[in-house]
C-alpha cells in the first residue's frame, strides 16, 4: 500500500471517529450514558504504573506553567482534552488498520467483517466502560450501547475503505485520455463523507454542550435547595481578621478562596455525582455497633464544628496555585467513632469513595486530634458536587492526597492498607511542607514614606499546615540581609498567613526571594525537591522590573 493509501486510511479514521465521539458526548448528557473516551482514559490511568502516571501529571503541569496557564484552572480541562485526543488517535489508527486489511483482501470485503472487528474492539471498550462507569444507567445497558457503537464503527470502516479503494482502482478515461474523472469521484465521496461527518459532529457537540449547561445549572440548584439558599447566592463568610492592621499588598491572592475558585484535583476525568437523598455511610468492620448514617444523621445527631482550612495538593510546585482556603463544617470523627465503638483489634479506617479512590487513616491519629472531621459543608452550604459531595474528610497538616472525598464507606480494620496514591509510589504520611510564595511586587501600589523615600509593597502567603508561621523574610537580588515581613493574623491555626514587606524603591529589574519559619522555630526547607513523592520544597522567587 502506498503512502497515499495510508493517508486515505487515516483520513477515513478522522471522518468516522470524530462524529462517533460527538454522538457519545451528546448521549452522555442527553441520556446519561457513559462517555467512553473519559472512561478508557481513567481506566488506563488506574492500570498504568504509578511512576508513569506521575510522569504524565508532571509533564502536563510543566506544559501548563510554560504556557503561562493556571494549573488550578486548566489542569482538568487539559486532562479531558488528552482523553478525547487519545480516543481519537486510537479510533483513527484502528480505521487505518481496517483500510489496510481491506486493501490487502480487495474492495469486496463483506460488511460483516467490519461488524466482527467492531465487536472485538467494542467488547474491550464496553467492558472497561461498564466496569468504571459513573452513570445512573444500568451497567448492562452501558455495555450494550458501547458495543453497538463500536460495531457500527467497524461496519462503517469496512464500507468506507471499500468505497475509497474502488474509487482509486477504477479508471474511466475521457476521449482525450484524461483520467481526472477518477480523482473527482474519490474527492466527491470524501467531500460528501466529510460534510456528513461535520454535520453529525457539530450537532452532537452542540446538543451535548447545551445539555451539559442544563445539567450544571440543575446540579447547582439542587445544592442550593438542599441548604435553603437561592441559586447563585454569593459566598458570604465573615473573616475573623477583618480589622487586622496589616493589609495585603496589591496583587496578593485573596486571603479567602471563593468556592468556585477552589482548586480541584480528582482521579476521574469528571467529578463524581452522588444523590445525597439516597446516600448512606456504612461504618463496618471491627466495631461493636456498625452504623448506617445519612446526611441528616450527621447533621442532627452530632455537634457540628467549623474551621477555616487551607488545603494543598501534594502535586503543587513551589509557588503553584493548587492551594486554597475556605470554611469547612462537619462533625468530629472522634464523636462518630465513639458511637460505633471500634474493638481492641482496630487500628485503621479504610475509607472508600464513589470515584474509586481509597485511603487509610490511623485510629491513633484520629484519637489525638478532635479537629479531624467528616465535612459536609463549605461556606455553610453543601460541599459542591465537584469537590466531594456529600461527604469528605479533613485531616490537619496533611496534603489533599490523604483526604478522601465522595466518601461511600468506612471499614474499621486492624492493619494499614496502601491508599490509592501510596500504592503508586507517593509518600504514606504526606505531611505538609512549610512553604512561602511571592505573589506580587505591587508596582501600581508604590507609595511615598518618610524622607521622600518610595516603597514598593511585596506580598504573598506562607503556610505550614497546622504548625503555624512565626516569621517570613524577604531577600532582594540574592545579596544583603534578609528583611522580616509583616504578618497578617491568619484566619485560623490551620490556614495560610498573608505577609507583606514594603521594599525601598530601586529602579531596575530585581529578584525577590522569600523564606519562612514555622511557629516552633523550624525553618523552611531550602533544598529543592520535586512534588513526588513527598511534596515540593525549595525557596520561591519572583522577578519584577520597577
Amino acid at each position: 500500500m502506498t503512502w497515499r493509501g495510508v493517508g486515505l486510511g487515516l483520513l477515513a479514521g478522522v471522518l468516522l471517529t470524530t462524529p462517533l465521539i460527538a454522538v457519545m458526548y451528546a448521549a452522555n448528557h442527553w441520556l446519561d450514558l457513559s462517555f467512553p473516551p473519559f472512561d478508557t482514559f481513567d481506566w488506563v490511568a488506574r492500570e498504568l504504573p504509578g511512576p508513569l502516571v506521575t510522569f504524565g501529571i508532571d509533564t502536563m503541569i510543566e506544559v501548563l506553567m510554560f504556557a503561562g496557564l493556571s494549573v488550578k484552572d486548566f489542569a482538568k480541562t487539559a486532562e479531558q482534552i488528552m482523553a478525547v485526543g487519545n480516543f481519537l488517535i486510537f479510533g483513527v489508527a484502528l480505521t487505518a488498520l481496517v483500510y489496510w486489511l481491506v486493501h490487502s483482501r480487495g474492495p469486496n470485503v463483506p460488511l460483516y467483517w467490519g461488524a466482527i472487528v467492531g465487536a472485538v474492539v467494542g467488547l474491550f471498550v464496553a467492558g472497561i466502560t461498564a466496569s468504571i462507569t459513573q452513570s445512573s444507567v444500568h451497567a448492562g445497558i452501558i455495555f450494550l450501547w458501547t458495543l453497538a457503537l463500536a460495531t457500527a464503527w467497524g461496519i462503517g470502516a469496512v464500507w468506507t475503505s471499500s468505497r475509497l479503494i474502488l474509487a482509486s482502482a477504477t479508471v474511466y478515461e475521457s476521449e482525450d485520455g484524461d483520467a481526472s474523472v477518477v480523482v473527482y469521484g474519490r474527492r466527491q465521496f470524501l467531500l460528501y463523507m466529510g460534510a456528513g461527518a461535520a454535520a453529525v459532529t457539530v450537532a452532537g457537540v452542540g446538543l451535548g454542550r447545551i445539555l451539559a449547561t442544563r445539567d450544571e445549572q440543575r446540579l447547582a440548584e439542587q445544592l442550593a435547595a438542599a441548604n435553603g439558599a437561592a441559586p447563585g447566592m454569593a459566598d458570604m463568610v465573615e473573616l475573623p481578621n477583618a480589622d487586622d492592621p496589616v493589609k495585603p499588598a496589591l496583587g496578593t491572592r485573596p486571603e479567602y478562596t471563593a468556592v468556585r475558585d477552589h482548586y480541584r484535583v480528582f482521579i476521574r476525568s469528571e467529578p463524581t455525582v452522588i444523590d445525597g437523598a439516597t446516600w448512606t455511610l456504612p461504618i463496618t468492620g471491627l466495631v461493636a455497633a456498625p452504623a448506617m448514617l445519612t446526611l441528616d444523621d450527621l447533621r442532627n445527631n452530632y455537634e457540628s464544628r467549623s474551621e477555616f482550612v487551607t488545603l494543598s495538593c501534594i502535586s503543587n510546585s513551589v509557588g503553584g496555585d493548587l492551594i486554597s482556603t475556605t470554611y469547612w463544617t462537619g462533625v468530629s470523627l472522634q464523636d462518630v467513632l465513639r458511637d460505633v465503638q471500634p474493638t481492641a483489634e482496630a487500628g485503621y479506617l479504610d475509607i472508600t469513595c464513589g470515584d474509586g479512590f481509597h485511603e487509610t487513616v490511623a485510629l491513633d491519629l484520629i484519637d489525638s486530634d478532635p479537629r479531624i472531621m467528616l465535612a459536609y459543608a463549605w461556606d455553610g452550604r453543601p460541599i459542591p458536587f465537584d469537590h466531594g459531595f456529600p461527604l469528605r474528610i479533613w485531616i490537619p497538616d496533611r496534603y489533599g492526597m490523604k483526604q478522601p472525598k465522595w466518601i461511600t464507606g468506612i471499614e474499621v480494620i486492624s492493619e494499614e492498607r496502601e491508599g490509592y496514591w501510596v500504592a503508586r509510589g507517593w509518600d504514606a504520611v504526606a505531611r505538609v511542607h512549610a512553604t512561602s510564595v511571592v505573589d506580587t511586587v505591587a508596582i501600581d501600589g508604590i507609595y511615598h514614606g518618610g524622607d521622600d523615600v518610595r516603597f514598593v509593597p511585596v506580598g504573598g502567603i506562607a503556610y505550614a499546615g497546622a504548625r503555624g508561621i512565626s516569621k517570613v523574610e524577604v531577600r532582594v537580588d540574592g545579596r544583603g540581609p534578609w528583611h522580616e515581613a509583616q504578618l497578617r493574623s491568619p484566619l485560623s491555626d490551620t490556614t495560610w498567613v498573608i505577609w507583606r514587606y514594603d521594599w525601598p524603591f530601586q529602579a531596575g529589574r530585581h529578584t525577590f526571594r522569600v523564606r519562612t519559619v514555622e511557629a516552633d522555630g523550624t525553618p523552611q526547607a531550602t533544598a529543592v525537591a520535586p512534588p513526588r513523592p513527598s511534596g515540593a520544597t525549595g525557596l520561591h522567587t519572583k522577578q519584577a522590573t520597577v
